[in-house]
């Protein structure tokens, strides 16, 4: 069982979800993996400087220099291939990868999505947009979803769910804040410690965690 895995982590922004992910591993909370690489789709993102502060090996591969997501995404997999990921994490990463990057590394890569799908994901679902529209909705609970990347956008299996309690007087920011404290920052290390411990397998499109 000492085959420490590859964790690559892709960041656009802040690198909050990073931030859980550097936490959890030092204290020995994320199984056989290890932080390897964190790629960053943006030459400012302030995550790259969390990556650094932490020893981690730091790669930008910026969006806006390439012509389509295609060109984009093959890229990304030559570097991941590079980087020999065994498992990709997006955290606040704001490109919607090809088939290119998902076919190759199928079943390796994850997301934290922050609602509970299939609410308020897919296409324009990010960031504050997320929890503008729940609150819109008037919803009473919603959370964070850990789950596969696929072509589609937030299609992938489900690998684990946190439900948050919405509050009568949040704003979308303090939703925001809340299910990135109560439910990903909990949930994503989790997720990446049973992928890299081999403890999730996909049977007709769902997850079973083994023991």
């Amino acid at each position: 069982m000492n085959n420490t895995k590859n964790i690559v982590v892709l960041v656009s922004g802040g690198g909050t979800n990073l931030q859980a992910l550097i936490d959890a591993q030092n204290r020995g909370e994320l199984g056989c993996g290890k932080i390897s690489c964190v790629i960053a789709s943006k030459a400012d993102a302030y995550a790259l400087t969390r990556a650094a502060d932490n020893g981690i090996k730091t790669r930008t591969l910026i969006r806006k220099d390439y012509a389509d997501i295609a060109s984009y995404s093959i890229a990304m997999r030559d570097l991941l291939i590079e980087e020999e990921a065994d498992v990709i994490v997006y955290a606040g990463f704001m490109t919607i990868l090809d088939e290119n990057v998902c076919d190759a590394f199928a079943g390796k890569m994850v997301n934290v999505h922050p609602a509970l799908i299939p609410s308020f994901c897919g296409k324009g679902f990010y960031g504050l947009h997320v929890h503008e529209e729940a609150l819109k909705k008037g919803v009473k609970v919603s959370g964070a979803t850990v789950h596969f990347v696929t072509a589609e956008c937030d299609a992938g299996p489900i690998i684990l769910q946190k439900a948050v309690e919405v509050m009568d007087n949040d704003t979308p920011e303090t939703l925001q804040r809340r299910i990135m404290e109560q439910a990903e920052w909990k949930i994503l290390p989790r997720a990446v410690q049973l992928l890299c411990d081999d403890k999730i397998v996909i049977e007709d499109g769902k997850t079973c965690i083994k023991d």
